[in-house]
């Protein structure tokens, strides 16, 4: 995500960086540069030069003009104005003292507003223990109905929805009476799906009005399609000002290589991004950190987030499992497939890979990471018998060559892959007794 613009962004501050002192000049140059990568960005021009202009006056301070090893101080000043734009704190919904808290999902059609209520519900039960229920609303779009009671099931979520020969199917009736249904149920939280429209109309705004006053909700989510840029940043400014939002729910967001609507939608609203989607699978969905996403952004890393998605997705008692099977010398093949498909729902390898400090901005650039190597290694290793999987050792001549037939790969590709295996396991077990790893001694035995 922010590819392009994370790029120009880093390469200006890279040469700001090998400045030993900085001029007004130099700063004059820097903030043309970021200026035209914002609006390369489709960053709405209005916050591009409030964001400049901020800057510009920050870095003109006596912090940093004439100081030796400026460079530094100007990344965080960025770093920090770009996190302001975004919202600054990060920000949370409302959850009422009686339940259910109400959820309202607006947004225009295309948006992915139905995906990303099935995913806010999913999040929801995941992060807080919550029992969700679903209400279908939108009765306009064909098949909308259906594809909710699919998503809604996939997420573990009830949905309430009238049936098509129903002879009541107004929008606002159906979300009044999934209200009752959920109250009823002892649901702690009622999500509505409402109608989208192709465009802003006055009919939308007028039914999103209705259903505000007659189910009350704690919070209206706003949904946008990040990867239409001003265009989703504009749309937020409309619904800003004919129907009340409390917060963005910005989707598609890792298809975003330019950022433009994340970077714009704060200043031109007043309501802060919320939540951010960032895969298609239902689990690829969290709270927005405007200043994770800018270390991000300037290729900073973002442990925190790091942090999270292992805790959410390493079951404590197989680390402790592991962490014995390493000190009994029982560490197979089949253990290593089940920390990298442990390790693949956590998103693309090339995402994770930019969190970790030192690995991300420019690093990365030159980091190709296949993950069709990874579809490889995982059928390798089912084309293995399980003593074979047990005991990497077994695996020699004709096994070898059997093994590449049943997965389609070459004998050297299978050679490798136990070569590499072994390495991997004599890492782990030094880790594990507390030693430093003996890394020269390994990239010799790499090549």
């Amino acid at each position: 995500m922010f590819d392009a613009l994370a790029e120009k962004l880093q390469a200006t501050l890279a040469d700001v960086r090998r400045h030993g002192r900085l001029t007004e000049q130099d700063i004059d140059a820097a903030m043309r540069e970021i200026r035209l990568a914002l609006l390369e960005a489709d960053v709405n021009f209005k916050v591009v030069r409030q964001f400049t202009a901020q800057v510009s006056e920050r870095c003109m301070g006596a912090d940093v003009i004439g100081k030796l090893n400026p460079g530094q101080q100007v990344v965080k000043i960025v770093a920090e104005e770009l996190a302001s734009l975004m919202g600054g704190a990060s920000a949370g919904l409302s959850f009422s003292a009686h339940s259910p808290t109400v959820i309202l999902m607006a947004g225009l059609q295309g948006s992915g507003k139905t995906t990303a209520t099935a995913k806010l519900a999913l999040h929801l039960h995941s992060e807080r223990g919550a029992s969700v229920a679903l209400a279908a609303c939108d009765t306009y779009r064909p098949a909308a109905v259906e594809q909710l009671v699919k998503v809604g099931a996939q997420a573990g979520a009830d949905v309430y929805y009238r049936d098509p020969t129903h002879p009541e199917r107004d929008p606002v009736e159906i979300a009044a009476w999934a209200l009752e249904r959920a109250k009823r149920e002892g649901k702690d939280v009622l999500i509505v799906d409402t109608s989208g429209r192709l465009h802003v109309d006055v009919e939308l705004m007028a039914e999103l009005v209705r259903m505000r006053a007659a189910v009350k909700p704690t919070d209206v989510l706003l949904v946008v399609d990040a990867m239409t840029g001003q265009d989703a940043a504009a749309v937020a400014e409309r619904f800003a000002a004919e129907v009340q939002f409390d917060g963005v729910v910005m989707s598609k967001l890792d298809g975003d290589a330019r950022g433009g609507a994340a970077l714009s939608v704060k200043v031109l609203t007043g309501k802060p991004i919320m939540f951010a989607s960032t895969g298609e699978k239902l689990d690829q969905f969290e709270r927005f950190h405007p200043d994770r996403m800018a270390r991000r952004i300037l290729g900073m890393g973002d442990v925190m987030s790091l942090i999270e998605q292992t805790e959410r997705h390493f079951d404590e008692d197989e680390a402790l499992e592991l962490q014995n099977k390493l000190g009994r010398d029982e560490f197979g093949l089949d253990d290593f497939l089940t920390q990298l498909k442990t390790v693949r729902r956590m998103g693309p390898l090339t995402n994770l890979l930019g969190m970790i400090p030192g690995l991300a901005g420019h690093q990365m650039q030159n980091m190709k990471v296949d993950e069709r190597e990874l579809d490889r290694v995982q059928a390798i290793i089912l084309s293995m018998t399980p003593s074979e999987r047990a005991r990497p050792e077994l695996i020699k001549g004709s096994r070898r060559l059997r093994i590449a037939r049943g997965s389609g790969t070459s004998v050297q590709q299978v050679n490798q892959l136990v070569k590499q295996f072994g390495q991997t396991r004599r890492l782990m077990k030094q880790v594990g007794r507390g030693k430093m790893p003996d890394v020269g001694a390994l990239m010799r035995q790499g090549r």
